[in-house]
């Protein structure tokens, strides 16, 4: 356990210093095609870290929003048809392409101080580990870079399969930290939903709380194993690197797993 912690910090650190010590002039740009707003664009970054600002100027998304569009396009080149939650949606790229081309998609976000199923500011509350859905309601579920934040994921990924229609999928993103060693568990849960840390305090960006979401944890490899013991779905992991499509990052996975 203590190796596999001194590996993490290294990986921690290793990524702090090159956001510091890289020149702030980094400059990349490329001519492609951007599968989210369907038009030839020029890709381009300011930054080193690929995944955060290696952005299409049109759309404004980001490489593993990309990654998850063409996903969806190979698996469900219907999806405008189907039924579709997504949990924690953001302002741009996927979720915005869907909300206005999918007709029956529905969009959730977490307020912990509302009750559950309620309409707030224009997203019905849900909680991905006890949602109100009913049984076989969606044909795919999403979700990007969510299960990461999670604090009991086993009762999400199962949530999740009894929400989903038989053939249908949650396509999702979520950063494989621990590429090279098993999952970590980050934090767990205190009084009033704060986080208790069991590592170094670690925050994403979270578009309805400014202070962010605590990091519940650093996902392996093995998260297919994990999805499979826990809601019986068939997961497999795609990843696309392709620049024309300007896919090119860091933990730009995409998993996808299917109800059958």
């Amino acid at each position: 356990m203590i190796s596999k912690y001194i590996k993490s910090l290294k990986v921690n650190l290793r990524n702090y210093l090159l956001q510091r010590l890289v020149p702030s002039n980094f400059y990349f740009e490329n001519d492609g095609y951007c599968p989210i707003c369907e038009e030839s664009v020029t890709f381009m970054a300011r930054n080193h870290w690929l995944r955060d600002h290696y952005k299409c100027p049109s759309c404004h998304s980001l490489p593993r929003e990309r990654a998850l569009q063409e996903v969806l396009n190979k698996y469900y080149p219907n999806w405008r048809k189907l039924k579709i939650h997504e949990s924690s949606p953001g302002n741009r790229g996927v979720s915005l392409k869907m909300k206005n081309e999918c007709e029956n998609y529905m969009a959730s976000q977490f307020f912990v101080d509302k009750p559950l199923g309620m309409i707030v500011n224009g997203f019905r509350n849900e909680d991905l580990e006890q949602q109100t859905f009913e049984d076989h309601e969606f044909d795919i579920i999403i979700t990007q870079d969510v299960m990461e934040h999670v604090y009991e994921p086993e009762k999400a990924f199962k949530e999740i399969a009894r929400t989903l229609k038989t053939g249908g999928a949650h396509i999702f993103t979520v950063p494989i930290i621990n590429k090279h060693f098993e999952t970590e568990q980050w934090a767990v849960k205190g009084e009033n939903n704060n986080p208790i840390f069991l590592k170094e305090a670690e925050y994403h960006g979270n578009p309805i709380d400014p202070q962010g979401s605590p990091v519940t944890y650093h996902w392996g490899y093995d998260i297919v194993d994990f999805i499979q013991q826990t809601s019986n779905l068939e997961t497999s992991i795609e990843y696309i690197n392709n620049i024309e499509l300007g896919i090119r990052a860091e933990y730009i996975e995409v998993l996808i797993s299917k109800k059958l």
